[in-house]
């Protein structure tokens, strides 16, 4: 079955929730006997992207577009429906709500096409009113038009379904549960003391809240404990430089930047505590994986983020520095028994396990093909 994959930056080593989310899942499709193309963006990857274990057997298409907010992954998409309409794969399966705009266009191409809304991107606080209103409409289209609807989380489904009338399939993000390490040079050079920091990983944009999360780190009695902020930092970026300022200003704050592989994993595994203060989500990938490690996890009580299930008093009210503050002095003086990260992990791992996550998206996919996709929910 040949499938092509649109709506995205690329991978491996991309920073995004996408992203992260295509770069665990493809190459186990491609295991499962997928003939997978990966239309992906050049400011992000080259042509000669580097072969491995992970993208092997997977080809990629690297196409144009511009680093313009707004219209970057707008022009990408349309040219991706058009060169999808000249390749003719059995399935189109577009990515996010923005891309899914150009859903009728690949219907009109005589395409099948799978959309998977990861979550309502017009929610976002970078978006002005223009941007908000084409996503919208890409929901809409997307949502009406496609052959499959695939939602990460119950919310969504939800919201879909009384929006448009449309029944999707639920079918959510997914972990792996780590290996032990070996390396914890990052750790070092950052001068972290293990199980005596918070960690935040996420892209540097203001629904993140990175500023509530350094404000609530300042006012906490987290005495000897410091506060690692991963995530790429834009210099021109006018958000990114308001966290740079706050960050410079609260002691104990460590900017890390953008960080992949045995590094991200070392910044996981050696946490004292995972804290999400966001705004907006479709289903968190960055909690997830802090989950796997069986690491401590607080988070705003969006619906999206209480749907991962963490213990009611893991929660706090979401925008209220205060609340959060009082949430990391409790947690980090919080009691754990020693099994706690082995049990947590088990948890994780019967939840949201990747192998059968690609499972059912190539039931989808194998439905849609037949012809004989049933529009009923899953009742997974």
């Amino acid at each position: 079955m040949k499938i092509m994959v649109l709506g995205l930056r690329g991978f491996p080593g991309v920073q995004g929730g996408i992203e992260t989310h295509a770069e665990h899942l493809y190459p186990i499709l491609r295991d499962l006997g997928c003939e997978l193309e990966v239309v992906t963006r050049t400011p992000y990857c080259s042509k000669n992207q580097e072969v491995n274990e992970l993208t092997k057997g997977i080809r990629f298409h690297p196409m144009w577009c511009p680093l313009v907010r707004g219209a970057e992954a707008f022009v990408h998409s349309f040219l991706g429906v058009l060169y999808a309409g000249l390749k003719r794969p059995d399935v189109l399966h577009i990515h996010a709500i923005g891309p899914a705009l150009f859903t009728p266009l690949a219907k009109l191409f005589g395409l099948r096409v799978v959309v998977t809304h990861h979550g309502s991107d017009y929610a976002r606080e970078k978006w002005n009113g223009l941007a908000k209103t084409v996503l919208r409409l890409g929901e809409r289209w997307g949502m009406g038009y496609a052959d499959a609807r695939i939602v990460i989380s119950n919310v969504i489904a939800k919201d879909v379904y009384r929006m448009y009338g449309r029944d999707s399939v639920f079918i959510p993000n997914g972990v792996d549960i780590p290996g032990r390490l070996s390396d914890n040079t990052v750790v070092k050079r950052l001068e972290l003391t293990p199980q005596r920091y918070l960690v935040n990983v996420s892209r540097m944009v203001p629904e993140k809240h990175h500023l509530d999360l350094i404000s609530a780190f300042a006012a906490s009695d987290l005495k000897g404990w410091k506060l690692v902020l991963v995530g790429n930092l834009d210099d021109n970026d006018s958000y990114c430089r308001k966290v740079i300022e706050a960050a410079q200003e609260v002691p104990g704050v460590v900017l890390a930047g953008f960080r992949t592989g045995e590094e991200l994993k070392s910044l996981y595994a050696n946490a004292g505590i995972f804290v999400l203060p966001s705004t907006h989500e479709g289903l968190p990938i960055a909690l997830l994986e802090a989950l796997s490690y069986g690491l401590p996890a607080i988070a705003s009580d969006i619906p999206a983020n209480k749907e991962v299930g963490l213990p009611r008093d893991h929660y706090f009210r979401v925008g209220d520095v205060s609340d959060l503050t009082v949430c990391l002095n409790r947690i980090a003086t919080q009691y754990r028994p020693s099994d706690y990260r082995s049990r947590l992990q088990a948890w994780v791992r019967s939840k949201y396990d990747w192998r059968q996550i690609a499972r059912e998206t190539l039931r989808v996919y194998s439905d849609v093909v037949s012809r004989g996709f049933s529009t009923k929910a899953s009742s997974r």
